[in-house]
């Protein structure tokens, strides 16, 4: 993904595969119609980065992905006012889970100096929000070191508005909970004045070109340890898809249900039956459900177990999958370089072990080679995303959403409450 870099002097201009998002619409205030001139625009952004023991970002994916609203607002004349959650602290501070952690980092992102405004409820922060000059950065600290941040608690909300005078969520990762900064500060500033960013209008306008205007074939791609995880998902897509791809955990649940044996696989049991009215639906829907024909499979849960391939639904006892079977993987990858629309949520095996990673990585590489070939594809977050990342396929997709959890719920059809309250 190219990297901005925002200055003093010189506007920042998108690159033109970005543009687009300044003319798309949602049903809420959007960047491209408002001018945050002389403004101070308090933007939630979702900086949940990955840190390592020496708090070094180790994927800064996130950070990345809100600087065209930062940069929007600051070319415009603006200042911004920066929130985020970072891990889940247990009601106070935790040095291991401060912001400070990402001020370095901004401040090369942006180019120019980022201020620490440290506790978001300080008096100091407040001050120094109010005394923001136009095209000033203050970054403050993580809104989870206050319990009243989860509990949605109004009088925090209202608290936290008073650090600008516009509001703006990009933080698509999490406008699915109803928390104070992401839904119910929002209805402190008047209707106007409460922005959806570019990287939540964006996630929402790829979410909806797949759900509502696929190019066929449309393939699914679901995987992942669970079925329960996905029920609703893989519902709505049944009245969408022409193929279904399942693989993951969840593919032996399935097997199960067709009256095979899967030794020590991981299996809902009390799910059977729901496979059994899934693979159902497929079929009075004229959807191409594919489940895996073979595993590799492992005698253990561990990189160097011993390692063979069984058909799925035949897997011997004390043994379990834990990827696709050579065969499975070039099923999938077929149909998958044949399909116009795509859409991938959740890895193939158990991808962060190397023996087992090869199910997901023929995945991601088919997925990409179906893109240059000209199809759509929306990875859907969480542990896609980021073996898309990981594979080096992220410039060979069309869109990797930054949120899992919320892409999951908007696209079940779902009301998210960070949507919801830019209304």
């Amino acid at each position: 993904m190219t990297r901005f870099h925002l200055c003093a002097t010189v506007p920042v201009h998108l690159p033109s595969h970005l543009t687009h998002l300044l003319t798309y619409s949602l049903p809420v205030n959007t960047l491209a119609n408002y001018n945050f001139a002389g403004r101070r625009a308090v933007t939630r952004v979702d900086f949940n980065v990955p840190l390592d023991k020496d708090l070094r970002i180790t994927d800064d994916t996130r950070i990345r992905a809100a600087t065209p609203t930062i940069a929007k607002i600051l070319n415009d004349g603006g200042s911004v006012v920066l929130l985020s959650h970072l891990g889940r602290p247990k009601g106070g501070y935790e040095k291991k889970y401060s912001l400070e952690s990402l001020r370095q980092r901004l401040q090369q992102e942006y180019g120019r100096d980022v201020q620490w405004g440290g506790d978001v409820l300080s008096d100091e922060a407040l001050a120094a929000a109010q005394a923001l000059q136009p095209g000033q950065v203050l970054l403050l600290d993580n809104v989870r070191f206050h319990p009243e941040e989860e509990a949605g608690n109004e009088a925090f909300a209202q608290r936290l508005a008073r650090l600008g005078d516009v509001y703006v969520n990009d933080a698509f990762g999490a406008a699915h909970r109803a928390h104070a900064s992401t839904a119910v500060m929002a209805h402190n500033f008047a209707p106007q004045d409460r922005v959806g960013g570019l990287l939540l209008q964006g996630e929402l306008d790829n979410a909806q070109k797949v759900l509502d205007n696929p190019i066929r074939p449309f393939t699914a791609i679901m995987g992942g340890a669970k079925i329960s995880d996905k029920i609703l998902l893989i519902e709505k897509l049944l009245d969408k898809v022409d193929n279904l791809l399942i693989g993951g955990g969840m593919a032996y649940t399935f097997a199960v249900a067709q009256g095979g044996t899967v030794g020590s696989s991981l299996l809902e049991a009390d799910k059977v039956d729901l496979a059994k009215s899934l693979i159902e639906k497929a079929k009075a829907k004229g959807v191409n459900l594919v489940l895996p024909g073979d595993s590799l499979i492992a005698d253990k849960f561990a990189n160097d177990a011993n390692v063979d391939v069984a058909p799925n639904g035949s897997i011997p006892v004390g043994w379990m999958g834990l990827d696709l079977g050579p065969g499975a993987r070039e099923d999938f990858a077929g149909i998958i370089q044949d399909s116009k629309t795509i859409l991938w949520n959740g890895p193939m095996g158990v991808f962060e072990m190397s023996n087992f990673s090869l199910g997901t990585e023929y995945v991601a590489r088919a997925i990409a080679e179906a893109t240059e070939a000209g199809a759509y594809s929306l990875i859907g977050g969480g542990d896609s995303a980021a073996a898309v990342q990981q594979l080096g396929f992220a410039d060979r997709v069309s869109y990797i959403s930054t949120g899992g959890g919320a892409l999951l719920e908007f696209m079940e059809g779902k009301e998210l409450p960070g949507v919801k309250a830019l209304g």
